[in-house]
């Protein structure tokens, strides 16, 4: 058995259709099988709220939603209370936009990029709205990658958060983390990154980032949905207020007024998405325990496999960074004529799911002048078969639709 199928034999989606080129990763990476067990042991365990329960499932949830916890924490390698449970990566991203955004004043500025999803984009459009900061952006390279030229320019002394992608979920640009935080710390500014499309290639490493803010989903890294990580540094979630009121997350809470709780609590308002973060501790401490070396390897020989097989049907237009090493495994590409939709919906006939449309992503898309396109993202249970089909469905959905 190869690599690729030992691991895919671990998602029961994909043993369940084993005609499936599953190509969709980057919206929705498949839920191992550890994570969808722990779901139900706990659902059938140990269901039952968290905090100041007093009695045998009340203090189980407690101990796996803490145990998952630390497993977050282990994954970024930071400390359990700096790891704040969210709805996921949009809700995290907003979270930081909310209560980070309460310290600023007008004036101040925000630094984003061209290249980011909507939901690192618009919380701080929203944010622009409400507080009077200026929002500054990082243009893209014809290729999609940022313009590191721009930094000095864009980075000035009145910026306050640059907020950035790690990896495009478009063109998989990786972006120069490193760059982006010597040209912040530069003038004194914090920065967001947004992990959600690296985080499914391996655990990170937030110390060694030297970032301020990291976010993403478990959706993203073979957990449930509905659940995700915001870490922030110590300092920081100390210094700023709740997103949301209501219980666990207060202190006390007198006719006159409240006091508020102490993070990671002070940011996990009501029932928190228990069972979804036990699945979530249990995909990455199975993420954590895998060799992630070959498996890079093997995802950027297949990457490269893809993009050279869509190099050579005619019309064919891909978008993105050379070589593909500069990329997470996304391949984003234009076919001059035809709707994206269009496209999937034949290549869906074919048994290859992929996705097409703006992605979330309109700046971008705007900045590399389409309207859309069709996205094949590869994990690490995709393999040489999957790459040999794509290209052969395009192919043929142009037969189809030209």
């Amino acid at each position: 058995m190869s690599a690729a199928a030992a691991l895919r034999a671990k998602f029961p989606l994909l043993v369940a259709n084993p005609g499936l080129h599953y190509f969709d990763s980057a919206a929705t990476a498949q839920m191992h099988r550890s994570a969808l067990d722990a779901v139900v042991a706990h659902e059938t365990g140990a269901r039952a709220n968290v905090l100041r329960g007093s009695y045998r499932l009340a203090e189980a949830a407690d101990r796996a939603y803490e145990a998952a916890r630390q497993s977050a924490a282990r994954f970024l390698n930071a400390a359990a209370d700096e790891i704040v449970f969210t709805g996921g990566t949009t809700a995290a991203l907003n979270l930081v936009a909310q209560s980070f955004g309460c310290l600023l004043e007008p004036g101040d500025r925000v630094v984003i990029s061209q290249a980011e999803h909507h939901s690192n984009f618009v919380p701080w459009q929203m944010l622009r709205e409400r507080r009077g900061v200026e929002l500054a952006l990082i243009p893209v390279l014809p290729d999609g990658t940022l313009d590191l030229a721009s930094l000095a320019r864009v980075i000035d002394d009145r910026t306050r958060l640059v907020a950035v992608t790690q990896c495009s979920n478009v063109t998989g640009a990786r972006t120069d983390v490193a760059a982006i935080v010597a040209a912040a710390r530069r003038v004194g500014a914090r920065v967001l990154l947004d992990g959600a499309q690296a985080v499914q290639h391996g655990p990170q490493d937030v110390q060694a980032l030297d970032v301020d803010f990291y976010a993403f989903s478990g959706h993203k890294c073979f957990g449930p949905g509905g659940v995700g990580v915001l870490w922030g540094r110590a300092e920081l979630l100390a210094a700023m207020p709740p997103f949301l009121g209501g219980g666990g997350m207060i202190g006390a809470v007198t006719e006159e007024g409240y006091t508020w709780a102490e993070p990671p609590r002070r940011f996990e308002a009501g029932t928190p998405p228990i069972a979804q973060a036990v699945g979530l501790g249990a995909a990455l401490d199975w993420m954590m325990g895998l060799d992630w070396a070959p498996i890079h390897a093997r995802e950027s020989a297949l990457c490269a496999a893809l993009i050279d097989g869509l190099r050579r049907i005619p019309h064919v237009r891909l978008l993105g960074p050379e070589p593909s090493s500069a990329r997470a495994p996304i391949v984003s590409f234009d076919i001059a004529g035809l709707h994206p939709h269009d496209i999937c919906q034949v290549l869906d006939a074919q048994g290859l799911a992929l996705r097409g449309g703006h992605h979330c992503a309109q700046p971008l898309l705007a900045a590399l002048g389409v309207e859309a396109c069709t996205r094949a993202s590869l994990a690490l249970y995709n393999d040489e078969a999957d790459v040999a089909a794509l290209p052969a469905g395009i192919v043929r959905a142009i037969g189809v639709l030209k």
